[in-house]
């Protein structure tokens, strides 16, 4: 058998008999059957990694500018009609006009029900992010945050992000492999813009469509281009998330143990909140049939709610809320306010993101609860907010990646326990309906199911 065929199948013993006639090549097992490879062959072979690497550093590297500079932008806007809603406080009483826009656009679109699930979709099929996504998802979030709506951005982060990955793939002719990483790519970019995080950015990305599966041919394009984002954004001024713990305790086993039991503390709470945004949903699609009396009446709730506790600190993404609990302060039913009224502002036709009010609500909760079982409020504010991130997202590798990005890595082992509680314990409940569980949480086989579908429709109860 010579060498320079294009490829030999031996087995081990005519491997032996061969001596050194494959010296020259690389030999690999497949299920007891030796591939010999040619000195031509693995030239090529070497070649296609190097020209594939080229081509999505490129890529990458055009994806992160027009994704930072999306972000910036984004950002920006954000933070300007955050600015001017706390300076003219009338403004809210303008929410359910600033609804009624938000619904004529997506109408006028023809984007209606179109969100993140489906760039999540996209990236588990054909690659195909509409184009009308992006601007319609960016004023529509401005809009929300300018009067008042409490919601986040990382939800634009990823809408804005997989629309400019989609167009871009289509301008270059990929292929639908291809497609899906790119939409990747733009989703990291975009969420390293706007957080500053861009090993969380990356991971995330490649990490949230189907859990149980990391993307790993996504690597080098979403961290290339999740790290010119963040460079772009924080450049021009975009602020990373980061925080210093006064204190970090001592990784006893005690502690350990009071750490796990606010692990699953956070757990039981992710769980409450996709129940509270998934069941608020159908509540308003019941009662009101029209989508422009159905964002009124969200608004007339969130203006009434607003008035009634007293505080504007649940309006908008609660960011300063978060540096509160962190520092060691927070309202002991914060955390309960602020998953009433993110659920009214997102299900009701206000557009955003999750994942900031996740942070509020796992900050809030963690800083009171972990007071209770004995950890210093700050740090264990800290863990709350990483754990309710894993358990609503069910990534927990981006989730310990946070922890080391923003918190500089302090505590990382607590941090590291916690993600792990939390993601098994959460079940197979997320944010994101079309998000695909492929791998059980408590066995090593696959189930290929949506997060949030019913225990029934599972291959069995066990899995």
């Amino acid at each position: 058998m010579s060498a320079t065929k294009e490829k030999a199948h031996i087995s081990g013993s005519e491997c032996r008999r061969a001596g050194c006639k494959f010296a020259s090549g690389i030999y690999s097992y497949t299920s007891g059957v030796l591939f010999v490879y040619s000195m031509k062959e693995q030239l090529a072979i070497t070649q296609k990694f190097i020209t594939t690497f080229i081509k999505w550093v490129l890529i990458s590297l055009l994806v992160g500018v027009l994704g930072g500079a999306a972000g910036l932008l984004f950002h920006i806007c954000l933070e300007e009609a955050a600015a001017f809603r706390e300076e003219n406080s009338f403004i809210l009483w303008l929410l359910p006009l600033g609804g009624i826009v938000i619904v004529a656009l997506y109408k006028l679109s023809k984007m209606q029900g179109k969100g993140t699930d489906e760039v999540l979709k996209a990236i588990q099929t054909d690659g195909k992010v509409p184009a009308a996504m992006a601007p319609v998802i960016f004023v529509s979030t401005v809009i929300t945050h300018f009067f008042g709506g409490s919601a986040g951005r990382e939800g634009a982060a990823l809408q804005l992000g997989g629309s400019i990955g989609s167009q871009l793939g289509r301008l270059f002719k990929l292929d639908k492999n291809d497609m899906q990483v790119i939409i990747m790519c733009g989703m990291s970019a975009v969420f390293s813009a706007l957080f500053g995080t861009p090993i969380t950015a990356a991971f995330f990305a490649i990490e949230i469509a189907s859990i149980g599966i990391i993307y790993y041919s996504g690597i080098i394009p979403c961290v290339a281009a999740a790290l010119v984002a963040s460079g772009l954004s924080g450049r021009f001024g975009a602020h990373p998330i980061r925080f210093i713990l006064p204190t970090v305790p001592e990784m006893t086993a005690l502690n350990m143990v009071k750490a796990g039991i606010l692990a699953a503390l956070c757990a039981m709470l992710s769980i409450v909140f996709c129940l509270a945004m998934k069941e608020s949903g159908k509540l308003f699609k019941r009662l009101f049939k029209n989508e422009y009396i159905r964002v009124v009446a969200g608004g007339a709730l969130i203006i009434a709610i607003t008035l009634i506790s007293g505080t504007r600190d649940y309006n908008g993404a609660g960011m300063d809320v978060v540096a509160r609990a962190i520092s060691g302060q927070a309202v002991p039913y914060a955390f309960i306010l602020k998953i009433i009224f993110t659920a009214i502002t997102i299900e009701s036709g206000y557009k955003g993101g999750e994942i900031v009010p996740t942070f509020f609500i796992g900050s809030t909760f963690g800083c009171v609860a972990g007071e209770l079982l004995g950890l210093t409020p700050g740090f264990a504010a800290a863990l709350g907010m990483t754990a309710m991130f894993c358990g609503v997202t069910n990534c927990p590798v981006a989730s310990i990646m946070l922890s080391i990005e923003v918190f500089r890595g302090q505590g990382m082992g607590f941090f590291a326990l916690a993600c792990a509680i939390s993601y098994m314990l959460s079940g197979y409940f997320g944010l994101y309906n079309t998000q695909k569980i492929v791998y059980s949480k408590l066995k090593t086989r696959v189930i290929n199911i949506n997060a949030n579908e019913k225990i029934e429709n599972l291959p069995k109860v066990n899995a």
